[in-house]
């Protein structure tokens, strides 16, 4: 992105936004183009251009190195706290640590699509139906969460949804069409499996709520279970292990990943072009 093109962002707007401005303008100052700056920060062009245009949330790490590479004496480590305050909500930060850590995630979801698989326009319009102030920082939040995906060495997923949430077209066809098409990409990496429960199963374990168990590499699996104003996060085994034989029931009575993917082509068939 050009500075001219990120000069239209208002910096007053957010945190978020006055974050990507100053590493626009800072950049600029020291005569580095953005390729020259992700290399010099370990990062990518790609997320630079992301970061500058208040599309992805900046990480404590990238914060640090941009200080280093731009010698900006802690500047943008000091903002780092207040961008993702109002990014995330409290409750979810450690949550979304333990997400960006996991080696394996199991999730199910019974209303909407899991945010680790939802497109831009699919989570704009559920986070809009609130009507936030800071709308734009939370869709890049949202979005920025998908980075674990983009790691060399990403993590074991699998997503469990009912027939239901196929069936609920938020935002419209155009923005379900995309939706779908995420989903049967998704899909095809080794590492992700995305399954359906039909609507002929009529009962099952997950109509008690959506949930997320996480594994790691060391240390016990956690729970994770959605709530209306906030979710909630237990490392007690006992009830992890009772997420772990709820999640196994549902893989037991969901449709297998290629026949998931087929109803999910029908759905988006039936959207029309």
């Amino acid at each position: 992105m050009t500075v001219e093109a990120n000069s239209a962002l208002d910096p007053n707007t957010s945190l978020l936004v006055f974050f990507g401005t100053e590493l626009a303008r800072i950049r600029t100052l020291k005569g580095l183009s953005q390729e020259r700056l992700a290399k010099l920060a370990h990062t990518t062009q790609s997320m630079l251009s992301k970061v500058e245009s208040a599309k992805r949330v900046p990480s404590e790490d990238l914060a640090r190195d941009l200080d280093i590479a731009l010698g900006t004496d802690g500047h943008f480590q000091r903002l780092y706290p207040f961008v993702i305050y109002y990014a995330y909500p409290s409750w979810f930060l450690p949550f979304l640590e333990l997400e960006r850590n996991a080696v394996s995630i199991r999730s199910f979801q019974g209303l909407i699509f899991h945010g680790l698989v939802q497109t831009e326009d699919y989570a704009r319009t559920i986070l809009a139906d609130a009507r936030p102030d800071n709308l734009e920082d939370l869709v890049a939040a949202r979005m920025t969460r998908q980075a674990i995906f983009e790691r060399e060495e990403r993590p074991h997923a699998w997503f469990i949804v009912d027939e239901c949430v196929l069936m609920r077209h938020i935002g419209g066809p155009a923005v379900m069409r995309t939706q779908f098409e995420r989903l049967l990409e998704a899909g095809q990496h080794p590492r992700t499996v995305i399954q359906v429960i039909p609507r002929t199963v009529v009962s099952h374990p997950g109509l008690e709520g959506p949930f997320t168990v996480l594994g790691f590499d060391e240390g016990e699996d956690v729970l994770h279970v959605d709530g209306f104003s906030q979710g909630r996060t237990t490392a007690d085994q006992r009830e992890v292990a009772v997420g772990a034989r709820t999640y196994d029931l549902l893989r037991a009575v969901a449709l297998s990943p290629d026949a998931s993917a087929e109803l999910i082509r029908r759905h988006l068939e039936e959207l029309g072009t």
